[in-house]
């Protein structure tokens, strides 16, 4: 099946994408459509091949909307790259219409009070009990701001009518002309400005989440520092131009331009743009290195390894791209309801201009003019916006502070989880063993010690020796070479250093070789019960020392969990194939108290089935590849560290960007809030149209009551939504507080 993209002008929210979805997905030979508000672009995905441009253009025009083709070779839309060819008009019309209908209202405003009796009169509904008469140039003027106003409005309106779907667009027309009709020029005139900045107030709350998401990726230098591949010199090219396996150098304080592994030189780097962590990672030879980041301290060399429409900046953004096409469920019964809400509201004001003056005798004309005002008031613009652009908005944020959510749905799951299964390793634990103590014996010291201790491993790339190594290196011992080294296997290994026999292995070997005292079997003992593994170093008169190993746990877990615990999950359970001591020792110190050891990945997935059929909402945090069953089992799969990992991405409904598990207690913070404010929104629009239709079905409402109720509505729901840009600095000082 073949696919092409639009780039649909006017797009901004719901309404519009539901009457493309009446024309153009209804065309012969239309196999799927998809949106993408942020971009502003459909993708329509073709089973007939011979359905051309032409059809698709004109089916967008029925619709009341205009679409252009996106070239092929275009990237995925305009935050990732694709070109926005729209002129100055397609940008800026809906403002410069909006602003000219204010200005000719006040004109028209200003005629009246100059002409007749001053700036009072003007305002006026009647003029000694009988309706006062406009001045026929305040007329021109009302007239001309109503067409401004109502410029974009009447095509969708049109559209709307012809498909027999009322929309808001159209109870917007009908009001406008039933002003017009009885002879209310000034507030015919004020509807359609008002209506028309409730959009242009709609379109700019879609543009500034827009501009967030894009603001990640202007944080990219367009130039980068290459090396020619013949004669070495340095020479500065575009991004796009660059290949991958060229040589970038990047000096201290730049931004880095392109995904790499660094080949000399080490350095700092702040990855704050990808994932939210404020403090600088340490990188050297072999460490990957991801566009958009900055670059410290050191100048470096890197390969790079992606092109520059793949780095790690780009797939992010492409996420929350597609993300907010996935719908919450929010956003569907909000859809749902204005389906069914938009034709009753319409048939509810035909009753109220004829039901009164036919069974009650009431004047026409005042029943006319009320159902004009229910009109107004039954517009559902606030109440379809309120949703999506808290949704986008809260994407962005969390994109923005680390955090990559695959759609509103998984948003809003995350604010409702009952439980969290956890894996152990290198989510509670930072993954990789570390020394914790060193313990020299009989006349040994501590340098000593390390230096036997690395001199025997130097050979070994098992773990254990891995982080002695580390340690040693990083107190700068001196490593002595080691002679007819010899491996005793799953033991141990022994060598001669500075011509003397030293020995290096397991408790086991240590009972072996017959120098285990009762004192020395207690102290190894306590420290394999609290989860570290021991080294014991030796030569053939006695024991020299231990050294006592174990993987860290992270130094936010323990306040993370508690976080969790506060935000409302009342299971959290630890998961892990280690030994049940270990497990029981680290889930004590973060202060778990449901711990399951030993378990293969098939216990894990049954465990995390089980815990969503008794809690109904379970989330599953693992690195996204080895606990790929469990988090494909639960409710909501959350990759810890997902950063230059396409698998972790792919694999989870949120990535956490960074191997920070204190963002956990952020996200579902982050979660409840936004759907606490996407209720206050709902409940809000909801409330205000009840109010207000309730004053019109008593004959007190007014038109000017109805705009300004539907306008006010509309900017408080939108600028309600878009404080969940900056929830990311809100909910960090919430949980500052616990």
């Amino acid at each position: 099946m073949a696919g092409r993209r639009y780039r649909v002008r006017g797009m901004d929210c719901a309404e519009e994408t539901r009457a493309l979805r009446q024309t153009v997905g209804r065309l012969p030979g239309v196999a799927s459509l998809d949106f993408n508000l942020l971009n502003g672009t459909m993708e329509v995905g073709f089973s007939d091949e011979a359905l051309d441009d032409a059809t698709i253009l004109a089916a967008s025009k029925k619709a009341g909307l205009d679409a252009v083709p996106v070239p092929p070779d275009a990237a995925s839309g305009t935050l990732s790259g694709a070109r926005d060819d729209a002129g100055y008009w397609q940008k800026n019309g809906r403002a410069l219409l909006c602003g000219a209908s204010g200005l000719l209202i006040l004109a028209g405003f200003s005629a009246h009070a100059v002409l007749h009796h001053g700036f009072f009169h003007a305002f006026l509904e009647t003029d000694g009990g009988t309706p006062h008469r406009y001045p026929f140039l305040s007329v021109l003027f009302y007239a001309a701001a109503s067409v401004a106003g109502g410029w974009f409005i009447l095509p969708k309106a049109l559209g709307a009518s012809r498909r027999m779907r009322p929309d808001m667009n159209l109870l917007m027309t009908l009001a406008v002309a039933g002003a017009m009709a009885v002879g209310e020029w000034l507030e015919a005139a004020t509807v359609a400005f008002l209506f028309s900045m409730s959009l242009l107030l709609e379109s700019w709350s879609v543009a500034r989440a827009r501009r967030a998401i894009k603001s990640l990726l202007n944080v990219t230098p367009s130039t980068a520092r290459t090396f020619c591949p013949h004669g070495g010199d340095v020479v500065e090219r575009p991004v796009g131009d660059i290949p991958v396996g060229a040589t970038i150098l990047v000096r201290p304080g730049e931004r880095l331009p392109l995904d790499g592994v660094i080949t000399k030189g080490t350095t700092a780097v702040n990855q704050a743009p990808i994932t939210g962590e404020s403090v600088p990672v340490r990188k050297e030879p072999g460490d990957e290195v991801f566009a958009g980041t900055i670059n410290e301290t050191g100048a470096f060399e890197f390969r790079v390894t992606l092109p520059a429409g793949d780095t790690t900046l780009n797939r992010i953004i492409r996420m929350v791209e597609e993300a907010q096409s996935r719908r919450s469920p929010s956003e569907q019964w909000v859809e749902k309801f204005a389906r069914v809400y938009t034709p009753v509201m319409m048939l509810s004001a035909v009753l109220v201009a004829l039901a009164p003056p036919l069974l009650f005798g009431g004047a026409w004309g005042a029943w006319f003019y009320e159902a004009l005002v229910l009109l107004v008031i039954a517009c559902p613009c606030a109440l379809v916006i309120s949703t999506p652009v808290s949704i986008v908005s809260a994407l962005a944020s969390a994109a923005r502070n680390g955090v990559l959510i695959k759609g509103g749905a998984f948003l809003e799951t995350a604010a409702s989880l009952k439980a969290i299964a956890m894996d152990k390793t290198g989510t509670v634990t930072r993954g990789h063993p570390e020394v914790q103590t060193v313990v020299p014996l009989n006349g040994h010291t501590e340098p000593e010690l390390l230096e036997r201790a690395a001199a025997l491993e130097t050979h070994s790339d098992h773990p254990l020796a891995q982080a002695i190594l580390r340690y040693a290196g990083a107190r700068q011992v001196t490593v002595p070479p080691a002679e007819e080294f010899r491996i005793f296997k799953g033991k141990g290994a022994e060598g001669l250093i500075g011509g003397r026999l030293f020995w290096l292995g397991s408790h086991r070997l240590l009972h072996e070789k017959g120098l285990e005292t009762p004192e020395m079997h207690g102290r190894i003992g306590a420290m394999e019960d609290s989860g570290h593994s021991v080294v014991v170093i030796g030569n053939e008169a006695h024991v020299c020392g231990l050294i006592s190993i174990a993987d860290t746990v992270r130094e936010e877990a323990a306040r993370s969990v508690r976080q969790m615990q506060a935000a409302g999950i009342g299971q959290i359970v630890m998961l892990t194939g280690d030994n049940a001591g270990i497990a029981e020792a680290v889930a004590q110190e973060i202060g778990i108290g449901d711990v399951r050891a030993e378990l293969l990945p098939e216990d894990k997935l049954r465990a995390v089935e089980n815990l969503v059929k008794g809690t109904g909402s379970t989330a599953m945090i693992g690195d996204g590849i080895n606990d790929a069953p469990a988090l494909a089992a639960a409710t909501l799969g959350i990759a810890m560290g997902a950063v230059g990992s396409d698998a972790a991405v792919e694999t989870a409904d949120i990535a956490l960007m960074s191997d920070d598990l204190s963002k956990i207690p952020w996200l579902i913070r982050h979660a409840q809030r936004t759907l606490r404010v996407i209720r206050q929104n709902i409940f809000f629009a909801l409330g205000v149209k009840v109010i207000f239709m309730a004053l019109a079905l008593l004959n007190l409402g007014t038109l000017w009551m109805a705009i300004a109720a539907d306008t006010g509505a509309s900017l408080i729901v939108i600028l309600n939504a878009l404080r969940l840009l900056n929830a990311g600095r809100v909910a960090r000082e919430e949980e500052g507080k616990n």
